[in-house]
């Protein structure tokens, strides 16, 4: 089986680690390379590369020192274009969504994310050492595809409506933030839609990710979704 690993998820950082016993993919760099360095120095001989969706800095934050230290970056042409310092143009890889490339052990098809970012990117995975297919789902309101015989679910579920719409009328957010969150973010809701429009026989494993600290429910959003689903739930 494909092993997850997460070091951060949230507003304040993203970064996971994906390892089928071949190859390791590092998705995302919203931490310091240090840390990253650090919290996966026993996977470090066997990473291909580095995933990024989109080039906000609680996700692309480590990227220039990664690839300063001789990690690949893997992003998007909008993405690349927002992120700055990146001193080695060799470990920069622009992919576009629908075009699959091989990284190491791995099989990438890039999709469009909806967020308001240059070019954000889904990920689709398929490891040919484990036979697994995973995605990867963040920062987006809206995912525009279907999914077959996945095995491993990691999705963004960022927000309550209703926790939210409280904190709205309590003065606690304020509209415009509140509107950017509805506009970019996927809430739980989504979540449930998401899951219901997809065949889940074959799911093992989902994972809950960059969960909104004040209009979030961690223990609520698990529980929810497992009782929807009927598969096991993590949260990071």
């Amino acid at each position: 089986m494909v092993q997850v690993k997460c070091l951060a998820s949230g507003s304040t950082g993203n970064s996971y680690a994906l390892d089928d016993g071949k190859s390791v993919l590092l998705l995302e760099a919203g931490i310091s390379a240090k840390r990253m360095l650090e919290g996966y120095l026993s996977l470090l001989p066997r990473v291909a590369g580095c995933l990024i969706t989109h080039e906000h800095m609680d996700h692309a934050k480590g990227a220039k020192d990664l690839a300063a230290r001789g990690i690949d970056l893997y992003a998007s042409s909008g993405t690349f274009s927002s992120i700055e310092g990146i001193r080695s143009p060799y470990r920069k890889h622009t992919i576009r969504a629908g075009e699959q490339f091989t990284l190491g052990s791995w099989i990438v098809v890039p999709w469009q994310a909806q967020h308001d970012a240059q070019e954000p990117l889904g990920f689709l995975l398929y490891s040919k050492v484990q036979k697994e297919k995973l995605l990867f789902a963040t920062d987006t309101y809206y995912i525009p595809n279907t999914f077959k015989d996945l095995n491993v679910i990691l999705v963004e579920c960022n927000y309550d409506p209703q926790i939210l719409e409280k904190r709205i009328r309590d003065g606690q957010v304020v509209p415009s933030m509140a509107r950017r969150l509805q506009q970019s973010h996927f809430n739980l809701e989504h979540v449930k839609d998401f899951f219901r429009s997809n065949d889940l026989s074959n799911v093992r494993q989902i994972y809950l990710i960059h969960i909104s600290k004040g209009n979030g429910d961690p223990a609520a959003f698990q529980k929810a979704i497992m009782q929807l689903t009927g598969k096991p739930v993590m949260v990071f």
